[in-house]
């Protein structure tokens, strides 16, 4: 017997145990292979638009992955810093051995974690509640909770062309019979498609024909706690090249070939990250295709050659490969591949990610529709967090939209449901310049240490940084400054008018080209500078951030407005029909979570606050 069963090692599972020892609770954490904990079968790499912020975010909240991320990257870079503060983010190319073996070091160090090879068969259910699971060594285990976690290996295929292989990812093994108990205790299953590009030998690339692509030189880090990381002059370059005409009329040539488009494919591909063959259909006026060649372990001589997805034959991928600049006698080490998987439909899952008819039966990442490490691992945080509250019979931790970009994802997923893997971008977050990737602890910590997940001396060190913050922002606008030659020859050197009055250092950072870190060095105000540069971007973007914060003070409002689970909005008089179908399969817990509900328009909310209004005066 163990409280919870995660099924499942990957970067949702770890997470999730990870929270769930935090709240003392013993977890039976379950692989395929110990030395698959944590893998990266895809891209080696943490981090990038808008995901970048959600490790940040998962740091704030006590996670494992920003840690490890640090820890083994072999590249920083900072992307975006030409736009605005809201889209900046972090991504590591990362070391997918060291990566994998660190974690599993982590959790083996865990007491009330164990690691434990086997495979999942079925999940015992009793009056509609999780009584346990049934492995396929240990037999049945009797258990409180158990939270899926199974990425791509649920009844997973692999796709070579014409060839469908039932498997998982690398040739692993997958777990066919788990989709047959899900279905049987009647959840919704739906079939999704992922791919990942040939490696290339390193060693067989001819770098010279390619453009180097360098990290970020500056200490920026995923977890706050780091404290060393490789250092610049150490870590591995990537490169830049592009396909040829080539390319393309071996891919024309040869399209019936590929899984996707000769009818093998039968799950929805990720949009955003579509393979080469799906980009030349669909782009078919662009001439040539970015490709990254990225480095995968400094205890391996191959390279992934991001941006060439592909279900292509192994002889055409030959051709496909030697066609690509800098690649033209590369030799591949491992051929590309497309996997179709199981995935739950996640309209039928709480706001805290347990099922809507199986109660403690809770779900984290690929299984729930998303794509990529970093969701996975956001997802598990809050599936470990959420079982640990469901069994002390305390209320779930929901994050708004305003709070994380983890809220934006969990908030789309359950409301407006998904039929092609997710992916987090950051035009999918209305509230963008409130999440940003520099306030992340300032945003989340309350709650981490509220959840177990941290102790007290972090929790006081943030707190200790949003008081510096508050006061040096006042000390900018208490320090005035006259016209005087040291500060006119800095606005001369960046292009700056020159001051001819007293102003004070909070008005002058406002102008665009002028950096608080130089004014802290300059004046010696003893800043530093992540406090010089968190309140650069506070104080140059004041309207537009306290803009956000009113529309998202309203948006709290109906957040406010709770909604009683045991409606029947088939009975509620002038409602739409569509409407009334909708909430009734989500059942929303607020008026704002109904509002972004795909089909619920103005009308319909209004209708909603009038019933609720006369719910609760007939109740008085």
């Amino acid at each position: 017997m163990t409280d919870v069963v995660i099924i499942g090692a990957g970067h949702a599972g770890v997470e999730a145990a990870y929270a769930l020892s935090k709240n003392g609770y013993q977890v039976t954490l379950l692989v395929i292979d110990k030395d698959h904990v944590a893998k990266m079968p895809c891209n080696p790499s943490i981090g990038g638009p808008a995901k970048g912020i959600v490790v940040r975010e998962i740091d704030a909240l006590g996670g494992l992955m920003p840690r490890i991320a640090d820890k083994t990257a072999l590249q920083f870079k900072m992307l975006n810093t030409t736009k605005g503060p809201g889209v900046w983010s972090l991504r590591t190319q990362n070391d997918k051995l060291a990566y994998s073996r660190s974690m599993r070091e982590a959790i083996e160090e865990i007491k009330n974690i164990e690691l434990v090879e086997d495979i999942a068969e079925e999940i015992i259910v009793e009056d509609h509640k999780i009584r346990g699971v049934r492995l396929e060594k240990r037999g049945m285990v009797g258990c409180q909770a158990v939270i899926l976690t199974t990425g791509t290996y649920l009844d997973s295929s692999i796709l070579v062309s014409k060839n469908v292989t039932r498997m998982g990812p690398d040739g692993d093994r997958t777990t066919g019979k788990l989709s047959d108990s899900l279905r049987a205790n009647g959840l919704r299953l739906f079939r999704l498609k992922t791919g990942t590009p040939p490696r290339v030998k390193t060693s067989s690339i001819d770098h010279s024909k390619t453009s180097l692509e360098r990290g970020t030189e500056d200490f920026i880090t995923f977890s706050e706690s780091t404290k060393t990381i490789r250092p610049f002059a150490e870590q591995l370059p990537c490169y830049l090249t592009y396909t040829t005409e080539d390319t393309l009329k071996i891919i024309r040539e040869n399209l019936n070939r590929s899984s996707m488009y000769s009818g093998v494919v039968k799950g929805v591909g990720p949009r955003y990250c579509p393979s080469i063959e799906d980009k030349i259909v669909r782009f078919a006026d662009k001439e040539r295709h970015q490709i990254f060649l990225e480095p995968e372990s400094l205890e391996l001589d191959t390279t992934y050659v991001q941006g060439f997805s592909t279900s292509m034959p192994y002889d055409v991928q030959e051709k496909m490969v030697h066609s690509i600049i800098g690649l033209e006698h590369a030799e591949i080490e491992k051929y590309a591949y497309a996997i179709e998987y199981d995935a739950v439909d996640p309209l039928d899952v709480k706001i805290n990610l347990e099922s809507k008819y199986i109660e403690n039966l809770f779900f984290a990442g690929q299984i729930l529709g998303t794509s990529g490490y970093e969701e996975a691992a956001g997802l598990g945080v809050m599936a470990g967090i959420n079982c640990a509250m469901k069994l002390k019979g305390e209320e779930p931790f929901v994050l708004r939209r305003d709070e994380a970009y983890i809220g934006v994802m969990i908030d789309d997923l359950i409301y407006k449901g998904t039929k092609e893997p997710y992916r987090l971008l950051t035009s999918r977050a209305e509230y963008r310049l409130l999440l940003r990737h520099d306030n992340a602890d300032q945003r989340l910590t309350e709650y981490a240490y509220r959840y177990h997940l941290i102790d007290e001396a972090r929790y006081n060190k943030v707190k200790e940084k949003i008081r510096i913050l508050a006061e040096d922002k006042e000390r900018l606008k208490e320090y005035k400054i006259s016209n005087d030659q040291k500060i006119n020859d800095y606005l001369t050197s960046i292009d700056e008018t020159p001051i001819t009055s007293g102003t004070s250092l909070f008005d002058l950072v406002k102008r665009p080209k002028v950096r608080l870190v130089d004014l802290d060095r300059m004046y010696d105000l003893g800043m530093g500078e992540t406090i010089a540069r968190q309140n650069e971007i506070e104080i140059k973007y004041e309207g537009y951030i306290d803009k956000a914060k009113k529309e998202a003070h309203r948006m709290v409002k109906m957040e406010r407005m709770r909604l009683d689970q045991d409606i029947d909005y088939s009975m509620i008089d002038n409602l739409s029909l569509e409407a009334r179908q909708k909430l009734n399969e989500a059942k929303p817990m607020t008026i704002g979570q109904a509002s972004r509900i795909s089909g619920i328009n103005p009308s319909d909310l209004q209708v909603l606050a009038i019933y609720m209004k006369e719910r609760k005066d007939a109740d008085k």
